[in-house]
């Protein structure tokens, strides 16, 4: 039987699901800082070679909370594009405080 693809409007609101874990969200914040900051600099110095830790670093932190705290598989491994979109959408909400609403939701 053919598995249904979502569309990212039923994506989000699935991803956010497999985030309830505070700390897990905590984890995927402080991973897309780092590599905010860590592209921020390659770009600044214009040394690149530095983009090579932006992936440790985002995974890095988001794998540790699927696999130990959330106890699920990531959302990578099924939708690459949609769960890296989804990621730096997850981190604006919350740093305009709107992660809380949507998580209701």
């Amino acid at each position: 039987m053919a598995e249904q693809r979502m569309t990212y409007g039923e994506f989000y609101p699935y991803y956010l699901k497999e985030h309830s874990n505070p700390i897990n969200r905590t984890l995927h914040f402080i991973g897309t800082f780092l590599v905010l900051c860590i592209a921020t600099f390659a770009i600044y110095t214009k040394d690149y070679y530095f983009l090579w830790f932006c992936p440790l670093a985002g995974y890095g932190f988001a794998w540790v909370g699927h696999f130990f705290l959330e106890k699920n598989k990531p959302a990578t491994f099924k939708y690459p594009l949609f769960s890296l979109f989804s990621d730096f959408r997850m981190f604006f909400d919350f740093v305009t405080f709107q992660l809380g609403k949507k998580m209701k939701q």
